[in-house]
């Protein structure tokens, strides 16, 4: 029998229940009413959301159970449990922290690790990925979102705030058909939202331990996950020459160099698509 730690679990025990005898803790209160609890043990996440949000929970299983099967650390799903009230994704933790957790000192410890985790990643054979997050697919995302004026703007930057979301949108549509003719070329398996809490560090040595979060992990021009990447550990580094260096031992060791107007416009499409 379960016990719940917090009243916002016991909406879910009726699912937890046969999958998971554990005591369960709510840790957020994630995207579209979801509900992410943690086990006491910590060995476990159950990710639970009400019946219309199902079926991108769904997807997010898909995902995850795909990447864990291509020897790319990440969780791996240990049930599913589904009734006409919602369902719940239980999945195995990756243990360590966040890499948004750490100081700027430790984040270049750990910074050669994380490009060579998004390398392999990358390197991962794209025609054998079922997920798709191609940018025709994503710009008609934003469009939609612009259109019911769910813009977040906590999710843009500082200098754009202000800014009705069609102007932002019509400034990335003026360079939609030079990105679309890029695409082919750089497409990979990209994680689709490789922002610093999700990637997990190794609490003693701060080396890579495993990506989280996969829901959004598809088919992509690899300046998706780049571009966040770049720009949310940008928000660590205090020194702008650090985050310089950062930028070019990311280059280095990724291999290239790196494309600014590109950077700038994934960076700028990826918050006018949640919504």
């Amino acid at each position: 029998m379960i016990t719940v730690a917090e009243s916002p679990v016991r909406a879910w025990e009726h699912l937890l229940g046969p999958a998971a005898p554990h005591e369960w803790t709510r840790v957020t209160n994630g995207e579209s009413g979801a509900d992410v609890l943690r086990s006491t043990d910590g060995a476990r996440y159950a990710k639970c959301v009400p019946a219309g949000q199902q079926d991108l929970l769904a997807e997010e299983r898909d995902r995850v159970a795909w990447l864990s099967q291509r020897g790319i650390p990440c969780p791996t799903v240990l049930d599913w449990t589904a009734d006409a009230t919602g369902a719940c994704l239980l999945t195995s933790a990756v243990q360590g922290i966040p890499a948004d957790s750490v100081s700027a000192t430790e984040l270049w410890r750990a910074w050669p690790s994380i490009i060579e985790a998004v390398r392999e990643l990358h390197a991962l054979p794209s025609h054998d990925c079922p997920f798709h997050r191609d940018l025709r697919r994503m710009f008609a995302v934003a469009e939609d979102v612009v259109a019911r004026d769910a813009v977040n703007p906590e999710f843009l930057p500082v200098e754009q705030q202000q800014m009705p979301g069609r102007d932002l949108l019509a400034r990335l549509a003026a360079q939609l058909d030079d990105r679309l003719a890029e695409e082919p070329a750089d497409t990979v398996v990209c994680h689709g939202d490789l922002c610093l809490p999700n990637i997990i560090l190794d609490a003693d040595t701060l080396s890579f331990a495993g990506f989280i979060d996969l829901g959004r992990l598809g088919r992509a021009d690899r300046y998706a996950d780049i571009a966040l990447l770049l720009a949310n550990s940008r928000e660590v580094w205090s020194e702008e020459n650090l985050a310089r260096r950062a930028d070019d031992a990311f280059a280095a060791d990724y291999g290239g160099t790196l494309d600014r107007d590109r950077l700038r416009f994934y960076l700028h499409l990826d918050p006018l698509t949640w919504g």
